[in-house]
Order: C-alpha cells, then sequence, then structure tokens
C-alpha cells in the first residue's frame, strides 16, 4: 500500500505503533528497507532479568539487530544472532522466529562489568568494549532435512555491534547494505529504532538491476542518516510518517507491517526430554546433593523443578 496523502497534499498520519516490522521500498531505485521499533517487548525481555544497565543496553542492540536482519530473509524458521566476547559481558544470544517471536539473555561477570564500565566512559551510550575481542554469528535454522543450516561469522568491529554487522555485509555479501540504529532508555522503560536499506535483486532476473547508480545509493543512504535519534525512538511517531519524512522525494511506498512478541520456547516437557537424556549415575548424584532437579531458562528465567517422584515417572 502507498503512503496515504490528504487533499493538500500532506501525508495521513499513520498509526502510532511499537514491536513491529515496517517493510518499505523506494520505487526510482529499487531500494528496499525495513524499520524496527521496539518498546513495551523489548522492555519485558530486559525485565526478566537483572542486568546492570550496560548489559541491557548490549541486549537490547543485539535484540534490535536480530529482528532486522531477520526480517530481510525468506524463511520458515529460527534466526539467531549469537555474541561471544572475551570481555566481562561474556555472550548474548537473541533469536526471532518466522511469525515475530523474539527472545534473548546475556551472560555476563557483574563485578567485571561494574569495575570497567566505572573505568572506561562509554561513548554515545555504547557499552561495546564490555565484549572484548570476539565475534557475532548468524544462523538460520528451519528445521527440515532437506535444507542446511545457514551461518555466517564475523569479528568484533569498530565500536558498536552494529558496525560489525555493517563490517559482515560489506566483506561477505554482494548487496549493498546500510543501516541506522538508537538504543536508550527513556522514562525507565526501554526503546529501540532502526531502518535498513538493500539494493535488492531484480525480481525477474534474479540479478542485482544495473540501473541504480552510486549516486543512487549514496543519496539514498544519506536520507536515512539525517534521521535524528528522537524521531527513530519516538513513540508518537509511526514507522509510516518517519519514512516519509526521510524518504517522500524517493517515492517511498509501504506494505503491511507484522507484529513482534516476547515469546519463550521453553516448557517443562521439553525439560523433561532433556532430563531424559541425561546418565542415570549423573541424575541420581544430583538427586542425592540436591534431593531435587531444578532447571532455570536463561531467556525468561522461568524455574522448572523435579522432585525424586517425577523423576522416577520420567
Amino acid at each position: 500500500m502507498n503512503i496515504r496523502i490528504d487533499k493538500n497534499g500532506k501525508p495521513k498520519t499513520g498509526p502510532i505503533g511499537d514491536n513491529l516490522v515496517q517493510p518499505f521500498r523506494l520505487e526510482k531505485t529499487n531500494i528496499r528497507g525495513r524499520v524496527v521499533r521496539l518498546g513495551s517487548v523489548l522492555q519485558d525481555i530486559i525485565s526478566r532479568h537483572n542486568y546492570p544497565a550496560p548489559v541491557s543496553f548490549m541486549v537490547a542492540e543485539a535484540v534490535t539487530l536480530c529482528v532486522l536482519l531477520s526480517a530481510m530473509l525468506k524463511y520458515d524458521g529460527i534466526f539467531t544472532l549469537q555474541v561471544k566476547g572475551s570481555g566481562p559481558i561474556k555472550a548474548i544470544v537473541a533469536d526471532a522466529t518466522t511469525d515475530g517471536k523474539i527472545r534473548a539473555y546475556a551472560s555476563f561477570d557483574e563485578q567485571g562489568v561494574k569495575k570497567l564500565a566505572k573505568r572506561k566512559q562509554d561513548k554515545e551510550h555504547s557499552f561495546f568494549y564490555l565484549l572484548g575481542d570476539g565475534y557475532v554469528s548468524f544462523t538460520v535454522d528451519q528445521d527440515r532435512d532437506d535444507i542446511e543450516r545457514y551461518q555466517g561469522i564475523v569479528e568484533l568491529q569498530g565500536e558498536s555491534l552494529m558496525d560489525s554487522v555493517r563490517y559482515y555485509f560489506a566483506q561477505s555479501e554482494q548487496i549493498q547494505t546500510d543501516f541506522i540504529l538508537q538504543t536508550h532508555p527513556q522514562d525507565s522503560q526501554w526503546r529501540t529504532g532502526a531502518i535498513m536499506i538493500q539494493h535488492m535483486p531484480n525480481d525477474k532476473k534474479g540479478e542485482i538491476a544495473e540501473d541504480l547508480s552510486e549516486e543512487d545509493w549514496n543519496r539514498s543512504s544519506l536520507l536515512m542518516h539525517t534521521c535524528k535519534e528522537h524521531e527513530l525512538l519516538s513513540p508518537n511517531l509511526s514507522a509510516q510518517d518517519l519514512l516519509f519524512r526521510l524518504f517522500h522525494e524517493e517515492g517511498v511506498r509501504v506494505y503491511p507491517t507484522f507484529p513482534l512478541h516476547h515469546v519463550c520456547r521453553c516448557s517443562r516437557e521439553r525439560v523433561e526430554n532433556i532430563i531424559r537424556t541425561l546418565p542415570d549415575d549423573e541424575v541420581q548424584d544430583i538427586l542425592k546433593e540436591q534431593g531435587k532437579i531444578e532447571v532455570n531458562c536463561e531467556f525468561c528465567s522461568r524455574n522448572y523443578s523435579f522432585e525424586k517422584e517425577d523423576i522416577e515417572k520420567l
């Protein structure tokens, strides 16, 4: 659908919304893109854990990048973004399903985070340095025997996770890609916003369209980078209206949005299946030492407790 124009030639206000992906296309150049807005869903993910602020910031950035990258793919399954580091933040994992269910968690040394965060001034609210050396990996798992699992990997580069992902596309992909991302707590509530643009293949020929000049790409990228932080994060500015502000001269066309939800896929049944795979000796040792088996989900902090009688039934 096109952005609506009123009788005075001005864009009508689109629906205000968070927790969504807004696909769009710039008709002059065949550049396509996505806007991601996260509000209450992101807050729910972070509030499940008592993370220090620097860790919450990195989790928010990772979740947003995960959604942004997964939204550009045509797949049926799970997209996972995983960060591994040598610093006090050891790991961050975020995943998104095809139908918009997202979750995330972080592993870190709390004392190390506190010490290093005090020692070094953060740059533009970024705590990327707390990861140290490491890598970012991207995995697409369609859970089908006839389709191999895709995985990409890149070393941590630059001054943010966004810089590392941008470096990956510059080195590993043939499709021109650029994006912006902002993360910030507002009124004690975490919010993120992001925009990605790509020069997509020609739909008919399966090849990169030849009519996009370097000037066209640079112009579109420059327009995207004029977006201010408060515009990208504002809960009172719809994704449609934001796109019109940035790209109205390019003939922006928007498509139906799809919602995002915080949903963890853990369940008691899944934990039972894990316990069944443990060696009997190991199970008996745990029962002897603790009297029961307790499992905590790292994603949602839900606790599953199994008494001796429960284990015997399994």
